[in-house]
């Protein structure tokens, strides 16, 4: 695929109002807009800014988070108000003063520090879409940070002599991890967009882990990779355990169960006895862990990429723009994904206009018009019968004749003038030129080849003269794809003709 193209298929997002909705319900940024309503002057904190302990209680009955219960473990509730206190704090939501030069030398019980509303608190109601959106997106940044910080398993044994973290004794590289879960998030989109824009299913959580372990051209996965994608998925776990509340994933954790004490690993997917044996029982495999990026999640990976310079196309984007370059757009977007894209472009026209712009555009003799010809005859059909008199402008066209012909015929007309053979011809090789740069060479262009050759006794002998610039590649592709010999061999010397023609 050339560099023009976007790498990353196009995603269908709800809209910006929708997407907002959902931000403010996600269950972190909701907690963290009650506690910076609920805190003022009187909300005592430490010289990180942090709540005391000892408001932590309040706090966490401020969210109903208050004491035990089968959801909630004891401590839990303040946990959450202590994480969803420091999401206010970051993004804005409270503003805390510094403590005083005094108050760094004493405990929780004499901490100080103004709290006032931050600037941000007034756009969860008075501000719009992209406001609440790019307070989420704040918030996700908080999460992150989290999610890729170092696991404190022992704590004292990574003290230095002066008190403070010794981060090369954590063997942990913030950069790599940061890389490793953007890599994983990356995976997840990708299988959620691919199949035209969105996808329901939840992802198994050895899936992404052996995405980003295991090397494509890996036959049996050694112990030694498996036991790094058993490290990965426990990890991972962890990660999206915290991702979740702020929105980005639906999440299935990895059952508890399955878990062992030595190495904390679930059961059956370490290095094993070496017998190659697939790292996941697919009867259980959801005990392993399943997750969906959310709708907010898609937007929030996408601007991600998008800051980090990766094309992510978006569904509608093209909505604004002239035909010529809906039709380059949609050349590289699965099916589904470019039939939406050309309904939101086509609802902004009307139908004879949009006709006529379109079959404009489908001209020409550069390496991509046969492909935005074939996306033109595609987007005419939705356009229906409104777009007939366009259509019906263009039958003695040489580029378009055939197109329109084609399409009329589709429409049930009965009034169709009968091509001339070399228009024929050259809508053949138009259409094999067009099928080859969308989708390669698979088993329907096969059929295609093969139905055309059968139908024209001495196919070979009219098509090396056909005017057209992809002619000599077709007929070699065609050789290729034939299944008779003799045939692959006319066709190969009709491309040799064709190109001698042409001077190359």
């Amino acid at each position: 695929m050339s560099g023009d193209h976007p790498t990353l298929p196009p995603v269908r997002l709800p809209s910006d109002a929708e997407l907002a909705r959902d931000a403010l319900a996600a269950p972190l940024l909701a907690r963290a807009v009650r506690l910076a309503r609920w805190a003022g002057p009187q909300t005592r904190v430490g010289a990180g800014g942090e709540l005391v302990d000892e408001q932590l209680p309040a706090a966490a009955e401020v969210l109903g988070l208050g004491g035990e219960s089968d959801e909630l473990s004891e401590g839990d509730g303040e946990a959450y108000a202590s994480e969803a206190w420091r999401v206010a704090v970051d993004t804005g939501l409270v503003a805390v003063e510094d403590p005083d030069e005094e108050a760094h030398g004493r405990s929780d019980e004499d901490a100080t520090g103004g709290v006032t509303p931050g600037e941000q608190l007034a756009l969860v109601t008075s501000g719009g879409p992209q406001d609440i959106l790019t307070l989420w997106l704040d918030a996700l940044d908080v999460v992150f940070a989290d999610a890729t910080a170092p696991v404190l398993d022992d704590l004292a044994g990574v003290i230095g002599e002066d008190g403070e973290i010794d981060f090369e004794a954590l063997d942990w590289d913030p950069e790599e991890e940061a890389e490793f879960l953007e890599g994983v998030l990356g995976n997840l989109y990708l299988l959620t967009v691919t199949d035209g824009g969105g996808a329901d299913g939840p992802v198994p959580l050895p899936v992404l882990a052996a995405s980003m372990i295991v090397p494509d051209d890996m036959g049996e996965p050694t112990d030694d990779v498996l036991e790094q994608v058993s490290e990965a998925m426990m990890r991972l776990d962890d990660q999206f355990r915290l991702l979740e509340p702020i929105g980005l994933v639906s999440y299935l954790p990895v059952d508890e169960a399955l878990m062992v004490e030595d190495g904390e690993e679930p059961d059956g997917i370490g290095a094993g006895g070496g017998d190659g044996s697939s790292p996941v029982d697919e009867e259980d495999v959801t005990r392993y862990g399943m997750v969906r990026l959310t709708p907010l999640g898609l937007y929030g990976i996408r601007a991600r990429m998008l800051e980090a310079g990766v094309d992510a196309p978006l569904v509608g984007a093209l909505a604004d723009k002239d035909a010529h370059a809906l039709l380059d757009g949609v050349a590289r977007f699965p099916e589904l994904s470019a039939r939406a894209e050309t309904e939101q472009w086509l609802a902004r026209r009307a139908p004879a206009d949009a006709a006529r712009d379109l079959l404009a555009a489908a001209r020409g003799t550069d390496q991509d018009a046969p492909l935005r010809r074939l996306h033109c005859q595609q987007a005419l059909s939705l356009v229906g019968a409104e777009a007939e008199a366009a259509v019906r402008e263009v039958l003695d066209d040489a580029e378009l004749g055939g197109l329109a012909r084609v399409w009329l015929a589709e429409l049930g007309r009965g009034d169709v003038p009968p091509p001339p053979e070399s228009m024929i011809f050259w809508l053949a090789i138009d259409t094999i030129a067009a099928q080859l740069d969308a989708e390669g060479e698979p088993e329907e262009l096969q059929e295609l080849v093969e139905g055309l050759v059968g139908q024209h006794s001495g196919f070979f002998d009219a098509a090396w003269r056909v005017d057209h610039p992809a002619t000599g590649d077709v007929l070699e592709a065609m050789g290729r794809l034939h299944r008779d010999r003799t045939v692959s061999k006319d066709a190969r010397k009709a491309a040799f003709k064709a190109r001698s023609r042409a001077g190359r």
